[in-house]
Protein backbone atom coordinates (compact mmCIF):
# COMPACT_ATOMS: atom_id res chain seq x y z
CA UNK A 1 0.00 0.00 0.00
CA UNK A 2 1.54 3.53 -0.62
CA UNK A 3 1.51 5.83 2.15
CA UNK A 4 -0.89 8.11 3.29
CA UNK A 5 -0.90 11.47 1.69
CA UNK A 6 -0.94 14.42 3.63
CA UNK A 7 -4.25 16.31 3.62
CA UNK A 8 -3.48 19.46 2.99
CA UNK A 9 -6.64 20.51 0.86
CA UNK A 10 -7.62 23.20 3.01
CA UNK A 11 -4.58 24.80 2.98
CA UNK A 12 -4.33 24.80 -0.96
CA UNK A 13 -7.92 26.40 -1.37
CA UNK A 14 -7.25 29.06 0.91
CA UNK A 15 -6.78 31.53 -2.17
CA UNK A 16 -9.93 30.13 -4.31
CA UNK A 17 -12.31 30.38 -0.67
CA UNK A 18 -13.42 33.61 -0.80
CA UNK A 19 -14.56 33.64 -4.22
CA UNK A 20 -18.20 33.28 -5.61
CA UNK A 21 -18.89 30.30 -8.15
CA UNK A 22 -19.01 32.84 -10.76
CA UNK A 23 -15.56 33.68 -9.95
CA UNK A 24 -14.71 30.43 -9.15
CA UNK A 25 -16.30 29.75 -13.22
CA UNK A 26 -14.18 32.94 -14.52
CA UNK A 27 -10.71 31.43 -12.82
CA UNK A 28 -11.20 28.15 -14.02
CA UNK A 29 -11.96 29.27 -17.97
CA UNK A 30 -8.94 31.45 -17.34
CA UNK A 31 -6.40 28.63 -16.58
CA UNK A 32 -8.19 26.83 -19.53
CA UNK A 33 -7.31 29.01 -21.65
CA UNK A 34 -3.99 29.31 -20.48
CA UNK A 35 -2.91 25.55 -20.76
CA UNK A 36 -4.65 25.35 -24.41
CA UNK A 37 -2.86 28.78 -25.61
CA UNK A 38 0.13 27.28 -26.56
CA UNK A 39 -1.51 23.80 -28.01
CA UNK A 40 -3.54 26.17 -30.47
CA UNK A 41 -0.58 28.39 -31.44
CA UNK A 42 1.09 25.31 -32.33
CA UNK A 43 -1.61 23.86 -34.21
CA UNK A 44 -1.67 26.82 -36.15
CA UNK A 45 1.93 26.40 -37.75
CA UNK A 46 2.43 22.47 -37.47
CA UNK A 47 0.64 20.04 -39.20
CA UNK A 48 1.63 16.67 -40.21
CA UNK A 49 0.97 14.37 -43.23
CA UNK A 50 -1.67 12.21 -41.36
CA UNK A 51 -3.51 15.46 -40.74
CA UNK A 52 -3.45 16.43 -44.29
CA UNK A 53 -4.57 13.45 -45.73
CA UNK A 54 -7.56 13.46 -43.19
CA UNK A 55 -8.38 16.96 -44.75
CA UNK A 56 -8.39 15.55 -48.00
CA UNK A 57 -10.40 12.61 -47.31
CA UNK A 58 -12.74 15.19 -45.44
CA UNK A 59 -12.55 17.06 -48.98
CA UNK A 60 -14.04 14.11 -50.72
CA UNK A 61 -10.69 12.58 -51.66
CA UNK A 62 -9.71 8.80 -51.31
CA UNK A 63 -7.04 7.61 -48.68
CA UNK A 64 -4.66 6.23 -52.18
CA UNK A 65 -5.32 9.92 -53.83
CA UNK A 66 -5.09 11.87 -50.80
CA UNK A 67 -1.94 9.99 -49.63
CA UNK A 68 -0.40 10.76 -53.19
CA UNK A 69 -1.51 14.75 -52.96
CA UNK A 70 0.09 15.14 -49.60
CA UNK A 71 3.09 13.62 -51.25
CA UNK A 72 3.16 16.30 -54.33
CA UNK A 73 2.53 18.97 -51.91
CA UNK A 74 5.75 17.70 -49.68
CA UNK A 75 7.24 18.02 -52.81
CA UNK A 76 6.47 21.53 -53.14
CA UNK A 77 7.03 22.70 -49.68
CA UNK A 78 3.87 23.70 -48.74
CA UNK A 79 2.66 21.34 -46.27
CA UNK A 80 2.38 23.81 -43.77
CA UNK A 81 -0.05 25.80 -45.81
CA UNK A 82 -2.33 22.60 -45.77
CA UNK A 83 -3.01 20.22 -48.87
CA UNK A 84 -6.82 21.27 -49.25
CA UNK A 85 -5.47 24.74 -49.15
CA UNK A 86 -3.03 23.62 -52.16
CA UNK A 87 -5.90 21.56 -53.73
CA UNK A 88 -8.73 24.95 -53.45
CA UNK A 89 -5.85 27.51 -54.69
CA UNK A 90 -4.93 25.04 -58.35
CA UNK A 91 -8.99 24.84 -58.17
CA UNK A 92 -9.19 28.59 -58.09
CA UNK A 93 -6.50 29.29 -60.37
CA UNK A 94 -7.40 26.82 -62.73
CA UNK A 95 -10.98 27.38 -62.46
CA UNK A 96 -11.16 23.61 -62.03
CA UNK A 97 -13.63 21.77 -59.50
CA UNK A 98 -12.36 20.55 -56.14
CA UNK A 99 -11.63 17.32 -56.77
CA UNK A 100 -10.07 17.46 -60.25
CA UNK A 101 -7.78 20.11 -59.19
CA UNK A 102 -7.03 17.69 -56.73
CA UNK A 103 -5.94 14.64 -59.02
CA UNK A 104 -4.88 17.10 -61.68
CA UNK A 105 -1.95 17.66 -58.56
CA UNK A 106 -1.89 13.86 -57.67
CA UNK A 107 -0.75 13.06 -61.55
CA UNK A 108 1.94 15.33 -61.61
CA UNK A 109 0.34 18.08 -63.96
CA UNK A 110 1.64 21.03 -62.17
CA UNK A 111 5.51 21.71 -61.17
CA UNK A 112 6.64 23.03 -58.20
CA UNK A 113 7.04 26.39 -58.94
CA UNK A 114 3.55 26.85 -60.36
CA UNK A 115 2.47 25.31 -56.91
CA UNK A 116 4.71 27.58 -54.59
CA UNK A 117 3.71 30.92 -56.56
CA UNK A 118 0.13 29.88 -55.60
CA UNK A 119 1.67 31.55 -52.67
CA UNK A 120 3.92 34.20 -53.58
CA UNK A 121 6.59 32.03 -53.65
CA UNK A 122 9.37 31.64 -55.92
CA UNK A 123 10.46 28.27 -57.17
CA UNK A 124 12.76 26.62 -54.21
CA UNK A 125 16.04 25.09 -55.09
Amino acid sequence: MSPERKDDFTKRRQHLAELSEEELYERFWDLAEQVVEPLIAEAKTHTSPSIERSVLIRMGFNSLDAKAIVKKVQEAELLGKGAGHVVLKVAEKEDLKIKEAGLNIKEGQYEIKFLQKLFNREGVS
